[in-house]
Protein backbone atom coordinates (compact mmCIF):
# COMPACT_ATOMS: atom_id res chain seq x y z
CA UNK A 1 0.00 0.00 0.00
CA UNK A 2 1.14 3.53 -0.76
CA UNK A 3 0.21 6.65 1.18
CA UNK A 4 2.37 9.50 -0.05
CA UNK A 5 1.51 13.19 -0.46
CA UNK A 6 3.63 15.94 -2.04
CA UNK A 7 2.24 19.49 -2.20
CA UNK A 8 3.50 22.99 -2.91
CA UNK A 9 1.48 25.91 -1.59
CA UNK A 10 1.35 29.07 0.47
CA UNK A 11 0.94 29.12 4.25
CA UNK A 12 -2.39 30.81 5.08
CA UNK A 13 -1.49 32.07 8.60
CA UNK A 14 1.60 32.52 10.75
CA UNK A 15 2.49 29.12 12.26
CA UNK A 16 1.76 28.71 15.99
CA UNK A 17 3.89 26.23 17.91
CA UNK A 18 2.02 24.16 20.52
CA UNK A 19 3.44 21.85 23.14
CA UNK A 20 1.66 18.49 23.24
CA UNK A 21 2.61 16.63 26.41
CA UNK A 22 5.06 13.79 25.93
CA UNK A 23 4.64 13.89 22.16
CA UNK A 24 6.63 17.11 21.81
CA UNK A 25 5.70 20.08 19.66
CA UNK A 26 3.23 20.48 16.83
CA UNK A 27 2.23 23.14 14.33
CA UNK A 28 -1.19 22.73 12.69
CA UNK A 29 -1.36 24.82 9.54
CA UNK A 30 -3.14 25.21 6.23
CA UNK A 31 -1.57 25.64 2.82
CA UNK A 32 -3.34 27.07 -0.21
CA UNK A 33 -2.64 24.96 -3.29
CA UNK A 34 -3.73 26.26 -6.67
CA UNK A 35 -5.30 23.85 -9.13
CA UNK A 36 -3.47 23.64 -12.48
CA UNK A 37 -6.61 24.11 -14.58
CA UNK A 38 -9.45 26.61 -14.95
CA UNK A 39 -13.05 25.97 -13.93
CA UNK A 40 -16.07 26.50 -16.20
CA UNK A 41 -15.87 30.28 -15.51
CA UNK A 42 -12.26 30.42 -16.72
CA UNK A 43 -10.88 30.92 -13.19
CA UNK A 44 -8.25 29.01 -11.27
CA UNK A 45 -9.49 27.53 -8.00
CA UNK A 46 -7.55 26.91 -4.81
CA UNK A 47 -7.69 24.02 -2.36
CA UNK A 48 -6.95 24.64 1.31
CA UNK A 49 -5.17 21.63 2.77
CA UNK A 50 -4.89 21.01 6.52
CA UNK A 51 -1.41 19.89 7.62
CA UNK A 52 0.50 19.18 10.81
CA UNK A 53 4.20 18.95 11.50
CA UNK A 54 5.87 17.66 14.66
CA UNK A 55 8.88 18.14 16.93
CA UNK A 56 12.02 19.85 15.57
CA UNK A 57 10.50 20.47 12.15
CA UNK A 58 7.57 22.19 13.91
CA UNK A 59 9.96 24.33 15.97
CA UNK A 60 11.87 25.35 12.82
CA UNK A 61 8.67 26.12 10.94
CA UNK A 62 7.35 28.35 13.71
CA UNK A 63 10.63 30.23 13.79
CA UNK A 64 11.31 30.70 10.08
CA UNK A 65 8.00 30.49 8.18
CA UNK A 66 5.29 33.12 7.90
CA UNK A 67 1.90 33.69 6.31
CA UNK A 68 2.22 33.79 2.52
CA UNK A 69 5.50 31.87 2.33
CA UNK A 70 5.71 29.20 -0.36
CA UNK A 71 6.55 25.75 1.04
CA UNK A 72 6.79 22.20 -0.17
CA UNK A 73 5.43 19.46 2.06
CA UNK A 74 5.96 15.71 1.85
CA UNK A 75 4.02 13.38 4.11
CA UNK A 76 1.10 11.01 4.45
CA UNK A 77 -2.67 11.39 4.56
CA UNK A 78 -4.09 10.78 7.99
CA UNK A 79 -7.77 10.53 8.88
CA UNK A 80 -9.46 10.75 12.27
CA UNK A 81 -12.91 11.18 13.74
CA UNK A 82 -14.40 13.13 16.63
CA UNK A 83 -17.78 14.13 18.05
CA UNK A 84 -18.96 17.70 17.58
CA UNK A 85 -20.91 19.69 20.20
CA UNK A 86 -24.19 18.15 19.03
CA UNK A 87 -22.83 14.61 19.38
CA UNK A 88 -22.49 14.02 15.63
CA UNK A 89 -19.52 11.97 14.46
CA UNK A 90 -17.27 14.04 12.19
CA UNK A 91 -14.32 12.97 10.10
CA UNK A 92 -11.27 14.92 9.07
CA UNK A 93 -8.32 14.22 6.84
CA UNK A 94 -5.04 16.08 6.97
CA UNK A 95 -1.43 15.67 5.92
CA UNK A 96 1.07 14.59 8.55
CA UNK A 97 4.17 16.29 7.21
CA UNK A 98 7.47 14.40 7.34
CA UNK A 99 9.49 16.94 5.37
CA UNK A 100 8.91 20.68 4.99
CA UNK A 101 10.90 22.66 2.42
CA UNK A 102 10.94 26.46 2.47
CA UNK A 103 10.77 27.63 -1.16
CA UNK A 104 10.31 31.41 -1.07
CA UNK A 105 9.09 34.24 1.09
CA UNK A 106 6.10 36.37 0.18
CA UNK A 107 8.21 39.37 1.30
CA UNK A 108 10.96 38.49 -1.21
CA UNK A 109 8.45 38.28 -4.05
CA UNK A 110 6.99 41.70 -3.16
CA UNK A 111 10.50 43.22 -3.19
CA UNK A 112 11.27 41.61 -6.56
CA UNK A 113 8.05 43.02 -8.03
CA UNK A 114 8.79 46.62 -7.05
Amino acid sequence: MINNVVLVGRITADPELKEVGKEGHVVNFTIAVGRPYKNENGEYETDFIQCNVWNQVAVNMSEYCHKGDLVGVKGVLQSSSYEDKEGNKRYKTDVRVDKLTFLSSKKDEVKDGE
